[in-house]
């Protein structure tokens, strides 16, 4: 009996070396593992050094933003166009016109037809566009007398250029005072005549019956036209 443990003893014996063996044999494979996870966290420093890549585009569009601002620098010069156009145009004034009437026109049915004539007595250019203003007057300095001249539109509007020593003209028609019976009769000494937007006036010699009558039109001016 005793051989038989002892060989069961050697048994038990080389099983556990080997055992042993085993286990040391095993053991190094490990590190393998451990191994394999070092490449994984080397690939996502790649991703992670991409990213500053990215932030070029954005450097692009600010330089394209800073370059914006050249455009209303040139809509900037536009206006100067209409104050170039604007700054020639000038209205007659009385201070630069003489005023004179032609009544060559003829008459019909106890009135009188004739031509206002303004004329630039100025050093500049300057214009006339629509209607005068027209009284009959005691005299240069005296007061009008009766209705103002209404205005006669049957002659469309025109802006008439007047160079130093043109003229304009419109048609001034005059009706008889004793066409009217109910007329209270005035002398008048001539025209009081008011430019076109102007509140400065002229004065046209021509002696005449007026109506005191505020009622009764004697006067029609006409628009000024290009003589």
């Amino acid at each position: 009996m005793r051989p038989q443990r002892i060989t069961n003893g050697l048994i038990c014996t080389t099983a556990a070396a080997a055992l042993a063996l085993l286990l040391t044999a095993c053991g190094p494979s490990q590190p393998a593992t451990q191994g394999t996870t070092e490449p994984a966290t080397g690939s996502t420093t790649p991703s992670t050094q991409a990213a500053p890549e990215t932030s070029a585009p954005p450097s692009a569009s600010s330089s394209t933003s800073q370059s914006q601002p050249a455009s209303p620098a040139t809509t900037s010069s536009a206006p100067e166009a209409p104050q170039s156009t604007a700054a020639g145009a000038q209205l007659c004034k009385a201070a630069g016109l003489k005023a004179t009437t032609d009544a060559t026109g003829g008459g019909a049915a106890g009135s009188v037809y004739m031509e206002l004539i303004l004329t630039n007595s100025g050093n500049a250019s300057c214009h006339l566009k629509g209607f005068a203003g027209v009284s009959l007057t005691t005299g240069p300095n005296g007061q009008p007398i009766g209705a103002p001249a209404q205005r006669d539109s049957s002659a469309a509007v025109q802006d008439v250029l007047l160079a130093p020593g043109k003229s304009g003209t419109a048609v001034l028609r005059y009706t008889q005072a004793g066409n009217y019976p109910d007329c209270t009769k005035t002398p008048a000494a001539g025209f009081r005549i008011y430019p076109p937007e102007d509140t400065a006036s002229l004065f046209v010699s021509r002696p005449s019956d007026a109506c005191s009558n505020a009622s009764i039109e004697l006067l029609s001016i006409g628009a000024f036209q290009t003589r």
